[in-house]
């Protein structure tokens, strides 16, 4: 366990031991602590060779404590099996996590990991929420713009639900009303980043990856990361307010980007003389806005952000490191119709556009998806059927996932569904062209 996960931990345990003191007999502790939780089981089988890729048991507990009228604890663990332990291979050294957020590995398959752990009071009119949580911005489905605060992991490429593929961080959260605005303030000393599926693993990335010319020789470093949580924390700030019917936000980020930087160069391999790989990472400012408005069975929402600071690949050998330094502004625009009974429609256009068009990029300077989000449900909601389809109009790749799910009973749920990539593999949905599977799974709430 880290320093900061001790200090945290021990902060924690004795304010909840004041509180209870403070509170004395007034309520039994039964009274004001709940328990829940989830067990989830999915079968995934691929569809072109019949293989299992996976065969996955995670549980959810949730502990919910008042510890008095003005401060609430949760924790939320995970406890998660892979019999196939295809989609991370063996232990994977976790890199990319800082030692207070990194999961417990036992043996291959199984883990445990203190997903959230967070205290919430209010010191005045300001709220408060301390500790490992998911902050939550932008209102994107499928794809992402502003919801960049947690990192991702992408152990199932962008399969998994948000709320599970986020990695929580340690944070301070304040959320303070200003009149008719609200300012969030976030502090993270946390220095966790995407987790990157490795070489073997079935989404290892493929596509706009650099690679060193035949019969050279070529080695890639350990990551030179960030080691100073308070030097090297994120910080950020949203202003939030509803204005004539528009629900707004402006948003702000100073952090490192979560995405690797690969710089190559020139020193001695295993090989002997070659090319050598340096993944890293690089500060970046994020500023942009959300909005959403309701027009009848219409609503438009959207969300915009800019970076500047970002680096791109390039295949330009003449270049000193590979990289490219540009800004990107990405943007989605959202349509959700509901005129239909019992149906939901959306439709998203997402564009990222660099503001650097050097010769060599290993992505196009402007990259455009498309998503359509179908939804009907059916036997007062116990059966769904939806389909997720998102296309990128630069490859001509993309993803198209049907899937119908039953709630049994009020406590389970089951659900059947494929997930389909198609397109060349050079794009970053099309080199999962062989990933194809169909997916069962059944969840129980307790």
């Amino acid at each position: 366990m880290g320093l900061i996960t001790k200090c945290v931990a021990i902060v924690l345990v004795g304010v909840s031991a004041l509180a209870v003191a403070e509170e004395g007999d007034r309520d039994s502790w039964r009274d004001r602590t709940s328990f829940s939780g989830t067990v989830e089981a999915e079968w995934g089988i691929e569809t072109t060779t019949g293989d299992t890729q996976k065969f996955e048991i995670q549980i959810l507990p949730e502990w919910n404590f008042d510890l008095t009228d003005n401060l609430a604890l949760t924790m939320i663990g995970r406890i998660r099996v892979d019999a196939i332990d295809d989609l991370e291979p063996g232990r994977p050294n976790q890199g990319e996590i800082a030692w207070p957020s990194r999961r417990w590995l036992i043996g291959d398959p199984l883990e445990l990991e203190l997903r959230e752990f967070y205290v919430e009071t209010s010191v005045g009119e300001t709220y408060l929420t301390l500790g490992k949580q998911q902050v939550v911005w932008g209102q994107a489905d499928g794809l992402k713009v502003l919801d960049v605060v947690n990192p991702q992991d992408f152990r199932e490429f962008v399969l998994d639900d948000f709320e599970d593929s986020r990695i929580p961080l340690w944070t301070v959260n304040a959320e303070i009303p200003i009149k008719a605005l609200t300012l969030q303030l976030l502090w993270i000393p946390d220095l966790t980043y995407h987790n990157i599926p490795e070489f073997d693993a079935t989404y290892a990335f493929e596509s706009n990856v650099p690679t060193a010319p035949p019969f050279i020789p070529f080695a890639i470093n350990d990551f030179d990361r960030p080691n100073n949580p308070l030097k090297d924390s994120d910080v950020g700030a949203r202003l939030s307010a509803f204005v004539g019917g528009w629900d707004l936000t402006l948003n702000y980020f100073y952090h490192y980007d979560d995405t690797p930087v690969v710089r190559r160069g020139f020193g001695l391999t295993e090989l002997g003389f070659g090319i050598v790989a340096q993944p890293g990472y690089e500060r970046t400012h994020l500023i942009g806005g959300t909005f959403s408005n309701a027009f009848g069975d219409l609503t438009l929402r959207g969300e915009v952000g800019y970076s500047t600071n970002k680096f791109q690949a390039t295949e330009n050998l003449l270049d000193r490191d590979g990289v490219v330094e540009t800004g990107e502004l990405a943007y989605v625009l959202g349509f959700d119709w509901f005129g239909f009974s019992e149906t939901f429609v959306s439709l998203q256009l997402f564009q990222s556009v660099l503001t650097d068009d050097s010769d060599g990029l290993l992505r196009d300077r402007v990259e455009t998806n498309l998503s359509l989000n179908l939804q009907r449900d059916f036997m007062n909601d116990s059966l769904i059927a939806e389909a997720l389809w998102v296309h990128n109009i630069n490859h001509s790749d993309g993803f198209i996932r049907p899937k119908i799910s039953y709630e049994w009973r009020s406590d389970t749920k089951v659900w059947a569904g494929f997930d389909i990539f198609y397109g060349s593999e050079q794009g970053l949905f099309g080199q999962y062209d062989r990933r194809d599977r169909a997916v069962l799974g059944i969840e129980w709430s307790f």
